[in-house]
């Protein structure tokens, strides 16, 4: 059965932090590359982050700078580390595997939600 769990989000003050964290189970990890997607109510998801196997990165210019993606494929696990977080970056969080840079499985998401 594949899962992607994700978990992390929470409420956040403006310029504060968040880490969220993605777990998968039941899906071949190591060769393929992992991404952490956003939603806005009303809107498309898209594209925060990604990384391949071999730990390259790519960002959405919303975020350079301030969010960064790991991984672990030991634990299976893809980190995304939310730094001065803006009112904007308020949304349901989403990991997924990339297959030539196509998302494919879905977690259920975590809400992140900043606010004073």
């Amino acid at each position: 059965q594949v899962q992607l769990v994700e978990s992390g989000g929470g409420l956040v003050q403006p310029g504060g932090s968040l880490r969220l964290s993605c777990v998968a189970s039941g899906i071949s990890f190591t060769i393929y590359a992992m991404g952490w997607y956003r939603q806005i109510p009303g809107k498309q998801r898209e594209l925060v982050a990604s990384i391949t196997p071999g730990r390259n990165t790519n960002y959405a210019d919303f975020v350079k700078g301030r969010f960064t993606i790991s991984r672990d494929n030991a634990k299976k696990m893809v980190y995304l580390e939310m730094n001065n977080l803006k009112p904007e970056d308020t949304a349901m969080y989403y990991c997924t595997r990339l297959r030539n840079g196509v998302p494919e499985y879905w977690g259920q998401g975590t809400q992140v939600t900043v606010s004073s």
